[in-house]
């Protein structure tokens, strides 16, 4: 089986096992601090559970690295890395928002841009999308690709929760210039609607990002044909450790970056 249909097979498995948690009594809990540094909710528990015990049965060798569990080295003698975030926006999902995916990616080596495969599936009707290096980015089954052409209504996509006063006096006149600005409140499927063409550009300058949020979005962006940078308008590239933390910069094309960048105060 393609690695990319075992990461599909997987993502549809978290959809069953949780779609009806949202919004429940069951979906919260306690349960501590997880690897990513927030805290591990039950619907999280049960999705990252889901995917482990999926990979197990199928004798997938890698090493997992995931948002709550951590690394769990799955064979001595791994194919690579699965990278899970099996719940993106789980304070969405607590609460009931409906707007939260799982994001499973596969890298080969110990960098992000070693990505050769990603499933973001949205978990709250199941719609999924994925990418395999080469092979072009597919949203339900057809292939998708950024927005190319003059926008009727220009959205920007820009991520500020918990940012400094420093970096929102920054981003003040994107504000002030664009009135159709938009976060979710979760990155991962906010880049896969992004790669499908429904936002213009998807900016989060923060320097919180983990690995586990934007790994699948990586390869789907990437073959979804956007720009995918870093901060310095660098080619986005990181190692895979639970310490790193990244900005980006997702852009349909050299024209809206230019035109978003020159208005953020450097």
């Amino acid at each position: 089986m393609e690695i990319i249909e075992i990461l599909r097979e997987a993502s549809q498995k978290i959809y069953e096992n949780v779609k009806d948690l949202a919004g429940t009594d069951d979906a919260a809990g306690d349960f501590g601090i997880g690897a990513g540094g927030d805290i591990s909710r039950n619907i999280d528990i049960i999705a990252e559970k889901t995917v482990l015990d999926y990979l197990k049965k199928n004798n997938f060798e890698c090493i997992v690295l995931g948002e709550e569990c951590g690394r769990v080295e799955l064979s001595s003698k791994p194919k690579g890395f699965v990278i899970m975030d099996a719940v993106d926006g789980s304070a969405n999902a607590v609460r009931g928002v409906p707007f939260f995916c799982s994001s499973l990616a596969f890298a080969s080596e110990d960098k992000l841009s070693s990505v050769t495969d990603g499933v973001i599936t949205n978990l709250t009707n199941g719609e999924m999308y994925w990418a395999s290096k080469n092979k072009g980015a597919f949203f339900k089954n057809k292939q998708i690709k950024v927005h190319k052409k003059n926008p009727i209504y220009k959205i920007v996509g820009i991520n500020t929760s918990g940012a400094s006063i420093d970096l929102m006096t920054r981003l003040n006149p994107i504000y002030e210039n664009y009135e159709h600005t938009r976060h979710f409140g979760a990155n991962a499927l906010e880049m896969a609607m992004f790669a499908r063409g429904l936002m213009d550009i998807f900016i989060d300058l923060r320097k919180k990002i983990r690995i586990q949020d934007i790994a699948a979005g990586y390869v789907i962006v990437k073959e979804a044909e956007g720009i995918l940078l870093d901060e310095n308008l660098n080619q986005l590239d990181a190692n895979l450790s639970y310490e790193t933390r990244v900005s980006f910069i997702a852009a349909a094309n050299q024209e809206i970056l230019d035109e978003i960048m020159s208005k953020i105060d450097k």
